[in-house]
C-alpha cells in the first residue's frame, strides 16, 4: 500500500474514533530492558540561547526551573450556549508554533480540565464543529485540545522523507515536553482546577499520555485508547508503516533510539492515578494484535482494561449513547478540587486554634 493511502486510512481510523465516540450526542443533536543511554525518568537537559529552547529527547521530564515562561497569543475567543471556545497559539521552540484550543462549560468557576490528544495525523479541525464543543464540556469539565509534534501546522521545513514514524524519538519526547509547559500555562491562567487534570488520548496520542503522566503527577487521570508501542512489533507488523521504509525501523540501531519512548516501559509506573485502558481488536490495524496484547500485559493493577472485539461493539456499548468522554471526566471531577485541598490543609490549626506553635 502506498504512503498516501497509508496516511488516508489512519486519518480515516481517527476521524471514525472521534465520530464514534460522540455519535450518540451528534444524533441526538444533530519489551527490551532500557539502555543506560536511552529516556530515563532524569531531568531534560535544556538550555537557552539565541531564544531557542534545546532539549534532550532521551529524557522526559523537564525540570520546573528550566520550562520558559509561556504566554499565550489569543487568536479567537468566541461564546456559544453552554461553552466558551478560545484559540490561542503559544511557542517554546523557534518555529514550532503550537496551536492550543481552549474550550471551558459556561457558569463553572475553575473547572477541572481534560487535554485530548489524537492519533498521528489528526488535525483540529474537531474543535471548529460547535456540536462537539458542546460535547466535550457538557458535563461542566474544560476541554484543551491540540497536536503532537510533526503533525498538521507543526510539520515544515523539513524534507518529506522525515515525518512522524522516521523520526519517531523526537515526535513523541518533544510532545510528551509540550504536555508538561501546556500544564505550566494552563495553571498561570488561573481559570482552570489544575488539582484536576486528566488527559484523553487516541493511538500514540494514547503513547505520549502514558509517558506524560509517568513524569508529571498533575495528570490524575488516563483514558487511552489503542496506545501504539512495544516497538520492534509495531514496526513489524503496523499498516501505517510503508513497506519501502520497514526494513529501517526494524534495524537494531534504529529500534536502540525509541527504546526510552517505549510505553511498554512507562505504564508499569502510573500506580498512582487513575487509568482505563481500551483496545477496538479487531479493524484498527496501525495498532498490531501483538502489540495490544503486550501492552495490555504490562499494565499495573490499578488499571481498568476494557476490550471491545471490533469497532461495531466499540459503537454499540459506547458511541451509540454518547458516553465516550463520560468516564474520564466523570473521574476527574471526583479527585479534590484546589479548594478542597486548601481546607484540608487548613483543618488541624482550625480544629485546635489554640493548640503549641
Amino acid at each position: 500500500m502506498r504512503f498516501a493511502e497509508q496516511l488516508r486510512l489512519v486519518r480515516v481510523t481517527s476521524l471514525m474514533t472521534m465520530l464514534l465516540l460522540c455519535a450518540g450526542h451528534l444524533a441526538s443533536a444533530q519489551a527490551q530492558s532500557q539502555p543506560k543511554d536511552s529516556a530515563q525518568k532524569g531531568d531534560v537537559k535544556t538550555s537557552v540561547a539565541g531564544g531557542a529552547w534545546r532539549e534532550d529527547w532521551t529524557a522526559l521530564r523537564v525540570p520546573a526551573l528550566e520550562r520558559p515562561h509561556i504566554d499565550g497569543e489569543s487568536l479567537a475567543n468566541d461564546s456559544h450556549p453552554g461553552f466558551t471556545r478560545e484559540l490561542l497559539q503559544i511557542e517554546w521552540r523557534v518555529n514550532d508554533n503550537i496551536d492550543l484550543w481552549v474550550l471551558k462549560p459556561e457558569g463553572v468557576k475553575n473547572p477541572p480540565v481534560v487535554l485530548y490528544l489524537y492519533s498521528y495525523p489528526s488535525t483540529n479541525n474537531r474543535y471548529k464543529d460547535l456540536d462537539f464543543c458542546k460535547f466535550l464540556t457538557r458535563n461542566g469539565v474544560a476541554a484543551v485540545g491540540f497536536v503532537s509534534a510533526l503533525t498538521e501546522q507543526r510539520y515544515h521545513d523539513r524534507p518529506m522523507k522525515e515525518w512522524f514514524v522516521s523520526d519517531l524519538q523526537e515526535a513523541l519526547a518533544t510532545t510528551v515536553h509540550d504536555v508538561q509547559m501546556i500544564l505550566d500555562y494552563l495553571a498561570s491562567r488561573g481559570d482552570l482546577d489544575i488539582n484536576r487534570v486528566g488527559m484523553f488520548g487516541d493511538g500514540s496520542g494514547a503513547s505520549i499520555a502514558i509517558m506524560a503522566a509517568a513524569v508529571d503527577p498533575r495528570i490524575k487521570v488516563l483514558d487511552l485508547l489503542n496506545p501504539w508501542g512495544d516497538w520492534p512489533d509495531w514496526f513489524a507488523k503496523s499498516t501505517l508503516v510503508p513497506e519501502s521504509e520497514r526494513a529501517d525501523y526494524l534495524k537494531p540501531g534504529f529500534l536502540k533510539t525509541v527504546e526510552g519512548v517505549d510505553p511498554v516501559k512507562w505504564l508499569p509506573e502510573l500506580t498512582s492515578q487513575t487509568v482505563r485502558l481500551q483496545y477496538i481488536k479487531d479493524g484498527v490495524p496501525v495498532t498490531p494484535p501483538a502489540v495490544k496484547e503486550r501492552i495490555a500485559s504490562v499494565v499495573p493493577g490499578n488499571v481498568k482494561v476494557t476490550s471491545y472485539q471490533d469497532t461495531k461493539e466499540f459503537l454499540r456499548l459506547v458511541a451509540t449513547t454518547g458516553s465516550g468522554f463520560d468516564w474520564i471526566q466523570d473521574r476527574v471531577k471526583a479527585w479534590p478540587s484546589t479548594t478542597e485541598i486548601k481546607t484540608a490543609t487548613r483543618m488541624p490549626d482550625q480544629q485546635n486554634p489554640g493548640g503549641s506553635r
